[in-house]
């Protein structure tokens, strides 16, 4: 299924998912009273009987939407946790040959010279993103004030469908409830400031409608192999960006083995794969603009769409 959260003129919240062709939404809250269909933690949370139901529900649907009449927001609003790791190893190279553009000198231009610290091969590095400044397709992202050099991200990411601790990698997929397209906006000239202290990102990544994702949740059965997937970024129509999954250095595997180490994580909870090499316009030299419209496409999961738009903030 396609799950998606979605606001009806009147600003009430439902889910539901799409029917076939995209363009119609199977309203799940008009025609359950069950608690899981509440909004899409709740369906998580309920396990495998509600997502049960929720397919009963989409094969006869109570209440059909048309797309168009309604608005989208992130599959999940507010997830409980959410961690952004760094997966792809031609970004890490291309992205650290950029420096200089920041006036930070002493650094290879050349990725076959960039020295990747060992750790980065041994584990898989992660950071914690702000769960309060999700936003789904379509919504304007807003550049922040202190931002000249606004970036997307081309990456896509799991929600976890269970809790678990101390997770075997031969295990990690029975945790995965589905996948989804992730585009973490980033103020580069401030990440780049920021990153010098050793600690970070902090603003480079915090800020409102920062982080992008949708445009629904692709449950994890449709996606027999999440590392064959083509990505591509459209900016203003023209590509600027293609890679696939496959690179991945670090898998979903990987990551759910690591992160659970003496630590539980939990159902609702959000892993992003990081960008795909190629995937963002650092690697590039080019930034976005004001008023540039930025396309996201994964092979299965859909097409994420957002502009940007300046700030108000004096």
């Amino acid at each position: 299924m396609k799950l998606v959260t979605f606001e009806l003129p009147s600003g009430e919240r439902r889910i539901g998912a799409m029917l076939a062709g995209e363009t119609r939404i199977a309203d799940f809250t008009a025609g359950s009273g069950a608690p899981w269909a509440r909004d899409m933690l709740a369906l998580i949370d309920a396990g495998a009987t509600a997502l049960a139901e929720a397919r009963a529900c989409l094969a006869a649907p109570p209440l059909i939407h048309e797309l168009a009449a309604v608005r989208l927001l992130a599959p999940v609003p507010e997830p409980r946790q959410m961690r952004d790791f760094l997966c792809f190893e031609k970004h890490l190279r291309q992205a650290r040959t950029q420096r200089h553009l920041f006036g930070i000198t002493g650094y290879p231009t050349d990725p076959a010279k960039v020295d990747v610290p060992r750790i980065w091969y041994e584990e898989p590095v992660y950071y914690k993103c702000n769960r309060f400044a999700v936003v789904g397709t379509g919504t304007d992202v807003i550049c922040p004030s202190y931002c000249k050099m606004l970036d997307y991200e081309l990456e896509f990411g799991i929600i976890l469908g269970k809790r678990g601790k101390n997770i075997k990698r031969e295990h990690a997929r029975e945790h995965v409830f589905g996948y989804l397209i992730f585009n973490d906006f980033s103020a580069r000239d401030q990440q780049m400031r920021e990153m010098q202290s050793q600690l970070g990102p902090t603003k480079g990544k915090d800020f409102d409608t920062a982080n992008v994702m949708g445009p629904w949740l692709v449950t994890a059965d449709e996606v027999p192999d999440p590392y064959a997937l083509t990505m591509v970024a459209r900016v203003n129509g023209e590509e600027w960006s293609r890679g696939s999954s496959g690179e991945m250095h670090h898998k979903f595997e990987d990551i759910l083995a690591h992160v659970s180490r003496d630590e539980t994580v939990y159902a609702g909870e959000f892993f992003g794969s990081g960008t795909v090499g190629g995937g963002c316009g650092l690697e590039q030299g080019r930034f976005l603009g004001i008023g540039d419209v930025v396309e996201l496409e994964v092979d299965g999961l859909g097409v994420l769409r957002n502009r940007v738009m300046a700030s108000t903030s004096a």
